[in-house]
C-alpha cells in the first residue's frame, strides 16, 4: 500500500495512492492515519478521489512528533569523511518545520553557500514503544520513503553539534509516499539508493550497507524515548557527499537534486534563491 498527505482543493487530507489517483481519507494527514491502531483498514476504505495533477503533496508525515536522525551510517561514508566507525549509532534531531514537499522548492540559505546533499531511507513509526527489542522491532515499521538531508556544512562543522547545520526550515524533502512494511524487503535492505544533482550522480549505494540495521536502530532510539506512530527516523547516508570531494562541491540556486529509493520513489527539489 502507498499512502501520501496531500492538498487538494485548499484543503489537507490523507490519502491512498493507486494507479496514479488519491484516494482522499478522512484524516488530516498520514500521522493522524497513523496513530489509529486500525489504520491499515481505514486506508483501504473508498471514497473521493483525486487525479495526481489536482493534489499537491506534502512531507508525506508532515507534524511528527520526533524526527531522529543517524549520521555515519554507511562505512564508505565514514571512510570519506576521514572519521573512524562508529561503536553506536550516531543520533541527531531535526524539527518538523525542517521538513518540505518530495517536489517543493527547497530555500537556499542566506547565511551560506556550502549547501550539500545526502540521500537517505526514512522510516515511519506505526506502532509506539519504549525498550523495544530488536526481534520485535520491525514490527513496529509502518512503511518507509524517501528524504535527503540537506546539510550546510559550514554550520554543521562549528561545534561537534551538528544540529546547526541539519535542522534548517524547509531543508529535509520527505515523500513522495509512505510505502508500507508489506511491500518491501524486511527492514528495506537491499534497496538502490541514489542522488543525482542536475542529471549527474553523486551518490549510489545498496541500503544492506547500513552499519546499523534498522531493527538496530529502532532498539537504540526507543531506549531513551518513546516512539510513537508517525515518528520519522532518517537512516543515513551513503559515500559521496559534495563536502567530502577534492575539490568540494557544493549546491547553488538552479540546481535540481533527486533522490530515489528503489521500490519507494524519488523526490525532486529545485534550490532557489
Amino acid at each position: 500500500m502507498r499512502l501520501a498527505s496531500v492538498v487538494v482543493g485548499g484543503r489537507e487530507s490523507a490519502a491512498r495512492v493507486e494507479s496514479g489517483c488519491y484516494h482522499l481519507l478522512p484524516y488530516r494527514d498520514v500521522g493522524e492515519l497513523l496513530r489509529r491502531p486500525e489504520w491499515r483498514t481505514l486506508a483501504g476504505a473508498e471514497g473521493e478521489t483525486a487525479r495526481a495533477d489536482e493534489v499537491r503533496l506534502l512531507p508525506v508525515v508532515p507534524r511528527p512528533d520526533k524526527i531522529v536522525c543517524l549520521g555515519r551510517n554507511y562505512a564508505e561514508h565514514v571512510a570519506e569523511t576521514g572519521n573512524d566507525l562508529p561503536e553506536h549509532p550516531v543520533l541527531f534531531s531535526k524539527f518538523r518545520a525542517s521538513l518540505t514537499g518530495p517536489y517543493d522548492d527547497v530555500p537556499m540559505p542566506r547565511a551560506s553557500d556550502r549547501l550539500d546533499w545526502e540521500a537517505e531511507v526514512a522510516v515511519v513509526i506505526g506502532v509506539g514503544g519504549r525498550d523495544i527489542p530488536e526481534a520485535e522491532a520491525l514490527s513496529h515499521v509502518a512503511g518507509y520513503t524517501v528524504s535527503n538531508d540537506l546539510s550546510v556544512r559550514d554550520w554543521q562543522s562549528r561545534s561537534r553539534q551538528w544540529l546547526a547545520g541539519k535542522a534548517w526550515d524547509g531543508l529535509t524533502p520527505l515523500g513522495p509516499h509512505l510505502v508500507t512494511d508489506d511491500e518491501l524487503p524486511p527492514g528495506a535492505a537491499g534497496l538502490e539508493i541514489s542522488c543525482e544533482v542536475d542529471g549527474v550522480v553523486m551518490q549510489q549505494a545498496g541500503t544492506d550497507k547500513m552499519i546499523f540495521d534498522v531493527p538496530t536502530v529502532i532498539a537504540e532510539i526507543s531506549t531513551f524515548t518513546l516512539l510513537e506512530p508517525g515518528d520519522v527516523i532518517l537512516t543515513g547516508t551513503p559515500s559521496g557527499v559534495g563536502n567530502a570531494r577534492e575539490p568540494k562541491i557544493f549546491l547553488s540556486p538552479g540546481q535540481v537534486v533527486v533522490t530515489r529509493v528503489e521500490k519507494i520513489g524519488e523526490t525532486r527539489n529545485r534550490i532557489v534563491d
